[in-house]
């Protein structure tokens, strides 16, 4: 008996997340700031990067699969809670019987969706614009889940302050989100920067989603795939589960 009530209880759980996950796909995939931040800003940067710089497409197209995926993945969590807490709308979500874990599941798992959604458009366009191709597909489609689940894990944990304007939350974020772009591999390969941007690399988890992608491309990899998959699932691991401390410690506050 006691094993079908946790087996109940789980399925309530995960069907809490999903309906989270249902209510932002509908609510907040075409606003605009989510569009301006996960779409655009990838935009911006691979038209810096790649303008004036004879760069072949098989190095430009990685890169732009990685960026897509890194700023829309991570874009969900700092846009979506301040929302809710600016329409008061997060008091009654969080009032439900569903755990805060599975809200900010549901939350990770809108940040995972629209990333891998957005990271097929520069593959696709890559595939038919340019003569990059994918070398390793199983490689690549990993790099793109592995990397979303983490990434929409960071989301999450930045959308933790109690904010109420999704301004002051995105500013935080591209405080930590840029830096770590800047030393991922993305412009310039990690084994060509200075040494101590070489020792802040395997700091950002773009760094091992980046490899993995190139790789699927064909390029030589700056670490192993195991490693890349190992300290992905490292960091998704972390940074969730300090976002629910975060979450549960603002909300024992009342903010």
């Amino acid at each position: 008996m006691s094993g079908y009530s946790d087996v109940n209880r789980w399925h309530k759980q995960l069907n809490g997340s999903l309906v989270i996950l249902k209510k932002n796909i509908f609510l907040y995939y075409m606003k605009s700031p989510v569009l301006i931040f996960g779409v655009l800003f990838p935009v911006f940067f691979f038209l810096a990067f790649k303008m004036g710089r004879d760069i072949s497409p098989g190095n430009v197209v990685p890169g732009m699969v990685a960026m897509a995926l890194w700023f829309s993945a991570s874009a969900i969590g700092p846009l979506v809670t301040p929302w809710e807490r600016g329409a008061k709308t997060w008091e009654r979500l969080i009032s439900t019987p569903i755990s805060l874990r599975s809200i900010l599941t549901g939350d990770v798992l809108s940040g995972f969706v629209f990333g891998c959604a957005i990271s097929v458009i520069p593959v696709v366009l890559g595939l038919l614009l340019t003569d990059a191709r994918i070398m390793n597909l199983p490689l690549l489609i990993g790099g793109i889940l592995a990397g979303a689940l983490c990434f929409s894990s960071l989301g999450v944990l930045l959308s933790s302050p109690p904010a109420a304007s999704p301004s002051n939350i995105m500013l935080l974020s591209n405080l930590v989100r840029l830096p770590l772009l800047f030393v991922s591999g993305i412009f310039v390969p990690i084994a060509q920067m200075p040494a101590w941007a070489g020792w802040i690399a395997p700091l950002s988890p773009l760094s091992y989603a980046s490899a993995l992608i190139r790789a699927s491309y064909g390029s030589v990899p700056y670490f192993p795939a195991w490693l890349c998959f190992l300290m992905l699932f490292i960091f998704t691991s972390v940074l969730f589960t300090i976002s629910c401390r975060f979450h549960r410690m603002y909300r024992a506050k009342g903010l």
